[in-house]
């Protein structure tokens, strides 16, 4: 009865979305986006300029200028703290509006949460699931929402982001009618956002897509699966593809600075501007805006204590926790997911840049700057895909393991953190100071847009136009498809420097200019010039196509000013295999040195830096062993 019961309540869901579909959907839309889709010749120009192959991110050294510059006579209109996907999402969105705009971070763009995000750009089939059964408006239409941004996103950065399977596997007939009723109410929700078509598969079609895929388990047997689609990105290339977009656009972006202090107005107490300290020079400034924006995710509790140390928290940290293993674990292009693990959360198994990605966790935890995943965390993974796979799961396949904090918006009432909504919230508790907290990856340009909005009516601030994100692609993006790889592996050639010092010719092999193609757009044609002319061709790593030419690449046009900038968001090598990264320390270093001008000092400091910082990522290598089901 229970089970007719549940099924007849998602019918009857499935039939009240379908009315809202074809009836008042746009409702359910925000109603900023009908005038996004008019961008006008304000929207066209910045589509050239920031297509324009001879477009050139401004130097570090300018921005800072641009940032002291900014004096009480002369402010900025915003200044935004944190170079997160947020933070870089309203640099770009106040810039593209003609504001007069600064962004500063105190570590590098996505070195925190931004970059340890599950690579989904989603809905949310979980959320949607609490909206039925629930009757929660609310949640079904930020479901609604986020399925509109999911397509948004891949479209303005198709370089970097993608339509992904993902199976769901059935081990009773009730699961299949369940999963495949949930699944088509997802296809509905999506509307004309809508990826690919879900679909069931049969037990004997579905291991013939996912091979490892157990059609055995604990006293039970595969039925089949039902698939659909989500988007997939590469999250940190995507949150430095939209701070160069924004210096593009005309902001003044600056990463390592840190705000250490607030100016304030000694008449009206209003916040006017912030002491910024330049944490690799040690050179302090002061910088002037009309309004601050506090995009500082985990930590913007700790910004808005800058303002009054009195403010009560609005973070409530919860710890994510995701594992890397060798690609064999899951085929290409099909990811899995687990609906309800052994304490009732989803995990999700991905392939991800030739390897698989899994996760994940979801528990309290504190504050911290490099956040490490714990052992039992790692363990609890492993334990959770074991029961759905037939190839042995060991600890030992383990390449990376890293932490990330969602900064979720609190709710004082909520006691576990899966409760508390994934909306954002902006608010303006003090004079002059925005903070935008709360939200996820997939909505980063909604919640961007509407921290904008509120600091516009802060400030007092006139604008050229009004939104153009919307349809605005990033660099690299414009004029890209899937088969411009083949333009890079015909026209270039990889010059590599041997041992011995003598220059040979190299291919430009059809795994090293799909990856270049999908980290760069069309912009690879630059990386690709390097390798060629400046005899940087050869691979930093046995088995991973990151070429030594990016690191040069991203020295001078991606504001990439450490080796762990490098290994961690410029490449993925630090999250893909954290062996492979520090073996490929010495000669990332030795690039650096050269483009950056750093003396043997700097070098040695950049390897103890990179080195501990590999060592917060727990693969097999660092790990702390101990009596766990997985040592083998």
């Amino acid at each position: 009865m229970a089970t007719f019961l549940r099924l007849r309540h998602l019918g009857a869901t499935a039939a009240a979305v379908a009315v809202l579909s074809g009836g008042s959907y746009a409702a359910l839309r925000d109603p900023s986006v009908a005038a996004n889709d008019r961008g006008g010749p304000a929207l066209d120009a910045f589509r050239r300029k920031i297509a324009d192959p001879s477009a050139i991110v401004p130097s570090r050294a300018v921005q800072e200028s641009a940032l002291i510059g900014a004096s009480s006579d002369n402010p900025l209109d915003i200044l935004v703290i944190g170079g997160g996907a947020t933070g870089s999402g309203v640099a770009l969105d106040a810039a593209t509006r003609g504001l007069r705009v600064g962004l500063v971070e105190r570590e590098d763009f996505s070195s925190g949460t931004s970059s340890r995000s599950t690579k989904l750009i989603h809905g949310g089939v979980r959320y949607l699931e609490k909206a039925v059964f629930n009757l929660d408006y609310g949640q079904l239409k930020l479901v609604f929402h986020a399925l509109e941004e999911r397509k948004q996103i891949i479209e303005n950065a198709p370089h970097l982001c993608h339509a992904l399977p993902c199976m769901t596997p059935c081990f009773s007939w009730f699961e299949a009618v369940y999963y495949w009723m949930g699944l088509k109410l997802y296809d509905l929700v999506a509307g004309p956002r809508l990826l690919h078509l879900s679909r069931y598969y049969s037990a004997q079609e579905s291991v013939e897509l996912f091979p490892t895929l157990a059609r055995k388990g604990k006293d039970r047997n595969l039925k089949g699966t039902v698939v659909y689609y989500d988007g997939q990105m590469n999250d940190s290339r995507l949150n430095v593809g939209l701070a160069c977009t924004a210096a593009l656009a005309g902001a003044a972006v600056l990463n390592h600075a840190e705000v250490i202090s607030f100016l304030k107005d000694e008449a009206s107490e209003r916040i006017i501007g912030a002491h910024i300290r330049d944490n690799l020079s040690g050179r302090e400034f002061d910088t002037y805006a009309k309004v601050v924006v506090n995009a500082a995710g985990p930590f913007c509790d700790s910004v808005r204590k800058l303002a009054d140390k009195d403010a009560k928290p609005m973070i409530c940290p919860s710890s994510g926790v995701h594992i890397v293993l060798p690609d064999y674990y899951s085929p290409e292009g099909m990811g899995l997911i687990v609906p309800k693990t052994k304490d009732g959360r989803v995990v999700f198994m991905l392939p991800w840049l030739g390897r698989t990605v899994a996760g994940t966790t979801d528990s309290n935890t504190t504050i911290t700057l490099l956040p490490e995943p714990h052992e039992d965390e790692i363990e609890f993974i492993l334990d959770a895909i074991s029961d759905y796979l037939n190839v042995k799961v060991r600890r030992i396949d383990v390449l990376s393991a890293w932490s990330g904090i969602r900064p979720l918006a609190t709710d004082p009432r909520a006691k576990n953190t899966e409760s508390i909504s994934r909306d954002h919230v902006v608010c303006e508790e003090y004079p002059g100071l925005v903070t935008i907290t709360g939200g996820k990856w997939t909505t980063y340009r909604s919640m961007a847009e509407d921290a904008v909005d509120t600091a516009i009516k802060s400030g007092n601030l006139s604008t050229a136009n009004e939104c153009l994100t919307y349809n605005l692609r990033l660099i690299g993006g414009e004029g890209w498809d899937p088969a411009f790889f083949t333009v890079l592996a015909q026209q270039y050639v990889r010059m590599k420097t041997t041992y011995s010092g003598e220059v040979v010719p190299g291919v430009m092999d059809t795994a090293v200019a799909k990856h270049l193609s999908r980290a760069y757009g069309t912009v690879a044609e630059k990386v690709a010039v390097i390798a060629q002319n400046e005899n940087l061709g050869k691979r930093l790593a046995h088995g991973y196509p990151f070429l030594e030419a990016e690191v040069a690449y991203c020295a001078r046009h991606e504001y990439c000013e450490s080796a762990v900038d490098f290994i961690a968001r410029r490449s993925r090598l630090a999250f893909l295999d954290t062996d492979a990264a520090g073996r490929a320390l010495p000669r990332i270093i030795q690039i650096l040195a050269a483009e950056h001008k750093w003396d043997k000092s700097r070098q040695k400091q950049e390897e103890q830096k990179a080195k501990e910082f590999l060592k917060t990522f727990k693969s097999s290598k660092n790990a702390q062993f101990h009596d766990g089901k997985h040592n083998k």
